[in-house]
């Protein structure tokens, strides 16, 4: 029984081992001379463990008496983490080895944060959604301080380490009183005692604290306020990273819980995430228009798309989960090209965030004007750019879920926010020229993942590149 467990959870248990292995080989070699080669080295093992895993069998698996779960909808969650990590590592090296932060540790924390991410996912247990989420966490408050000489980094890491230990107590607390009036933490065991109508009101307390604790992890409002500060202070490459891996584990953790444990009463937790994602929309999208620096504009900008992925989980049906996943996998996809443009951003060689300094862009360097925005217009859900099918698929679901409303408010906080995303076209190609303009890098490596990123949101309107089927699928896996 225990080796089947641990065969189940095999992929975890590599990617510790080479994390481990890592570390001690670092630490007691060449440290961070091998940067470079164990930053590539962990991009491939990711690809080859999301490959592994997008093509293991279908169906659900269950390790150590249901405390970890493999299903489809873990596994489609898991490959979009590995995948957005792997991105991320490569579309950095570059960044960090300019400003001279080539620390061995980087890709090492990143691996032991994404084994929390795919913990989160396969969660089947509240004492392993806290495991999974705790070494997501600790990771990531170490890499947001990654540049030690830098007070924003610094100042980054701490706000995320307080205000994170803050929502880790929440959650945690909600997680006993669940304990306390269900008599176990097993999700199956959960849904057994919380059906509709039926919960104690210490069974609701604890639902409503354990909401609050991952609404933090997805920064929903009003819960949102270490986003800014945590993606303007910390290093690009890590700002790349929290927008893209951590929010897909985050929603999924989410969809997990609400559906596995409480999935006999979506009209007690309904509410309370339609509330959610309404106040991310709106917040997200009018606190980015007086934005000038980048890094805070899509800081707001995740608080909104966070909200749109939730009106999908807010439907409670299996087209609302298909719904925030496919939003989730198009977000990604999109991020990946906007932050590679990001990071390319540079005057005198020297990073540059101002979004002022976009300012006729398409004089000089047009294909990276009309590439970048390719990104806005998805990511404001322009059509017929990928980014207005993803709002569309979460839309018609909360229609189709009995929440009209809470569609109207997102159409409405759509067209608002678009303005801030026009905005920066305004600037790439109607702006007044400048004396000190930024240049775009000449790096290969970034120019192929803004280019690639800005092809699939043209290419990828004539068949989603089958990610809807498989989100169907599971979609199914969860909710029945």
């Amino acid at each position: 029984m225990i080796w089947a467990d641990l065969t189940i959870f095999l992929p975890e248990i590599i990617l510790s081992l080479f994390a481990m292995a890592a570390l001690l080989g670092a630490v007691y070699s060449v440290k961070d001379a091998a940067t470079a080669i164990l930053t590539w080295a962990t991009a491939g093992l990711f690809v080859v463990t999301a490959i592994w895993i997008g093509a293991s069998a279908d169906g659900t698996q269950v390790a150590f008496n249901g405390m970890f779960i493999d299903d489809a909808f873990a596994r489609f969650a898991k490959v979009t983490i590995l995948g957005a990590a792997a991105c991320v590592l490569v579309m950095g090296q570059g960044y960090l080895v300019k400003r001279g932060m080539t620390m061995f540790e980087f890709p090492i924390l990143v691996t032991l944060s994404v084994v929390g991410m795919m913990m989160m996912v396969s969660s089947g247990d509240l004492i392993v959604l806290y495991m999974g989420l705790e070494l997501q966490s600790l990771a990531l408050y170490v890499v947001a301080a990654l540049r030690r000489d830098s007070a924003k980094s610094t100042e980054a890491g701490l706000k995320y380490f307080v205000l994170g230990a803050l929502s880790s107590g929440l959650l945690l607390y909600g997680a006993s009183l669940i304990y306390g009036y269900s008599g176990t933490t097993l999700f199956s065991g959960i849904i057994q005692t919380a059906s509709e109508g039926e919960m104690s009101l210490g069974l609701l307390f604890g639902l409503v604290f354990l909401i609050a604790g991952l609404g933090f992890k997805v920064s929903a409002v009003p819960f949102h306020m270490w986003t800014p500060d945590v993606y303007e202070g910390a290093p690009t490459p890590v700002t790349a990273f929290f927008a893209t891996a951590p929010k897909v584990a985050a929603i999924a953790l989410f969809a997990r819980v609400m559906h596995d444990a409480f999935g006999q009463a979506v009209g007690d937790w309904q509410q309370i995430i339609a509330m959610l994602s309404l106040l991310s929309m709106f917040l997200g999208a009018v606190a980015a228009i007086g934005q000038t620096d980048i890094k805070r504009l899509m800081a707001f900008s995740s608080i909104a798309h966070m909200g749109y992925a939730l009106m999908g989980l807010a439907a409670g049906t299996v087209l609302g989960v298909q719904a925030m996943l496919i939003y989730m996998a198009i977000y990604v996809a999109t991020n990946v090209g906007t932050f590679a443009f990001i990071l390319s951003m540079e005057r005198d060689g020297r990073p540059v965030t101002d979004i002022a300094s976009l300012e006729m862009l398409s004089n000089r360097e047009p294909g990276k004007a009309w590439a970048m925005l390719a990104l806005l217009f998805s990511l404001a859900g322009v059509p017929p750019f990928l980014g207005f099918f993803a709002k569309f698929y979460v839309l018609r679901a909360a229609y189709d879920g009995g929440l009209a409303w809470l569609a109207v408010a997102g159409v409405i906080a759509s067209v608002i926010g678009a303005f801030y995303y026009l905005r920066i076209v305004f600037f790439m190609f109607f702006g007044q020229d400048r004396d000190d303009p930024a240049q775009i890098a000449r790096d290969p490596i970034l120019s192929g993942f803004v280019v690639a990123s800005a092809l699939v949101m043209i290419i990828g309107i004539a068949n989603l590149f089958g990610i809807e089927s498989i989100a169907a699928a599971a979609a199914e896996t969860l909710v029945n």
